[in-house]
């Protein structure tokens, strides 16, 4: 048996003998099975809350009686978007940011019901997930396992005994790592067992391998720098406490800092503000109601032109359906702009963030494991992208069947029999399409986590650059 393998079983024996350690271990290992277990539950319960409301507000669309197509564009659709599987092992921004949305006419609406509501789409500390176990708790295992690896041989003298007897720093390096990083092994191992019917699932295999991969890297992170510190420090006490410090600034202090800087360098408006800014903006567009503004009355001459008809009334399709028409494009292109603006602004927050992982590690997985779980912003984002092509669809269609379907004369009616002449089968909008939201391919999901993961992979490398420069000091008198 070699002389690493050796150092590694000593180590683990001593750990071993630790009751606290081993106390420790297995509390880890049952708060995240109990993470896994609860997150699980959890997600079933939502994803089936959602399947069912969804079911209920199509069936309340369908089941509306022969109207007027504009009130139906004011009744309005619920849509709901369904919870991604890894969610159940990292739930991210899903919580903050809401999980469904009102259509209708003429309003973008954002998204709502989230379960805790919060201004900013940047991540809160502290859900008790899978992820944030092995985020924050795993290390600070990692931390009160390790400090002594080396520190307590320096400080009881065995090291220089070691030394004497033939052993190689490049051995006791070795050794002492291998046994932390089988420790952390075994704190990972309650989370793989929870991804692997995950994993089951179609398409999720490759996702749950970098998940895994990037948590087993980040872990061995750790490892080099808990065992750097107890390298560099001749007393565990010493290595104690600047461990934990470590912990402190790279587990919490920085990952909490770095949302709340982004917010500051790159203030998001508020809906208050974004809702003021566009009804502003929406009396600059133009009236419909209004026979005198310049871009309805040039819309009237080109409607004419198109059909060369002198009146509005000569018109073979309904004009009021025509102005609600293009009343919904313009509002639509308006609140596109507005929804790209913030877009952009939440990107800007975001990059400055990932700028924070190059002095914390837990930044950089973080974003990795909210990209392949797809819960972070950029999902999100999706979701009101396509819940909006979806809206702006719906109302246009409904726009379009008030100008086919319902004569002008009869929407400017105004005697008894008017609004039963105003109506239109239900049948029209049973037809239309259900809302069915795509998620992102396996390719755009790995795509979108290719620099967070090179970061981590950067800092596994300096960890053992680290641990190297630190392991030639080792048994130096000083």
């Amino acid at each position: 048996m070699s002389a690493v393998w050796l150092v590694a079983r000593e180590e683990l024996r001593f750990m071993a003998r630790n009751r606290s350690a081993a106390i420790g271990v297995v509390l880890l290992m049952l708060l995240t099975l109990v993470a896994a277990l609860t997150a699980a539950h959890h997600q079933r319960e939502v994803t089936e809350f959602r399947t069912r409301q969804q079911q209920a507000a199509q069936q309340a669309f369908d089941a509306q009686p022969d109207r007027h197509p504009h009130r139906v564009v004011h009744y309005g659709h619920f849509i709901y978007r369904p919870l991604p599987a890894l969610a159940a092992f990292d739930s991210g921004v899903d919580a903050f940011t809401g999980n469904s949305m009102f259509l209708e006419g003429h309003r973008q609406n954002t998204a709502n019901f989230g379960d805790v509501r919060q201004s900013s789409l940047l991540v809160r500390f502290g859900q008790l997930t899978p992820a944030f176990v092995l985020q924050v708790l795993a290390p600070l295992m990692l931390v009160f396992l390790g400090y002594g690896a080396v520190a307590r041989e320096q400080e009881t003298g065995t090291l220089r005994v070691l030394l004497l007897q033939g052993a190689t720093r490049r051995q006791l390096l070795g050794g002492k790592y291998l046994a932390l990083a089988a420790v952390a092994g075994v704190c990972l191992l309650p989370a793989l067992v929870g991804l692997i019917p995950i994993a089951l699932l179609p398409g999720q295999a490759v996702l749950v391998a970098l998940l895994v991969l990037a948590y087993g890297v980040y872990l061995l992170v750790w490892c080099g720098l808990v065992l750097m510190v107890s390298m560099l420090c001749r007393r565990g006490r010493d290595a104690l406490l600047v461990s934990l410090a470590l912990w402190v600034w790279l587990a919490l202090l920085v990952p909490r800092v770095a949302p709340d800087v982004a917010s500051a360098a790159y203030r998001l408006p508020t809906r208050l503000e974004t809702d003021v800014a566009i009804q502003r903006d929406l009396r600059t567009l133009g009236d419909s109601h209004n026979p005198d503004d310049p871009h309805f009355a040039q819309f009237k001459q080109q409607v004419l032109a198109r059909y060369r008809v002198q009146r509005v009334e000569d018109l073979p399709v309904n004009y009021k359906g025509l102005l609600a028409l293009e009343g919904e494009r313009l509002t639509a292109s308006l609140f596109e702009r507005y929804a790209a603006r913030d877009a952009g602004i939440q990107q800007q927050q975001n990059l400055l963030v990932r700028m924070f992982a190059a002095l914390s590690p837990t930044v950089a997985l973080r974003e990795v494991s909210m990209t392949l779980a797809e819960t972070d912003l950029r999902a999100h984002e999706r979701f009101l992208a396509q819940a909006e092509r979806y809206r702006y669809m719906l109302v246009q269609r409904l726009n379009q069947l008030q100008a086919d379907a319902v004569s002008m004369a009869d929407d400017t009616a105004q005697d008894a029999g008017a609004d039963q002449r105003k109506r239109i089968s239900a049948a029209h909008w049973q037809r239309i399409p259900v809302f069915r939201f795509t998620p992102a391919s396996n390719a755009e999901v790995v795509r979108a986590a290719a620099v967070p993961l090179g970061l981590i992979a950067a800092w596994m490398l300096a960890a053992w650059c680290m641990l190297l420069a630190a392991g030639r000091r080792v048994g130096v008198a000083r």
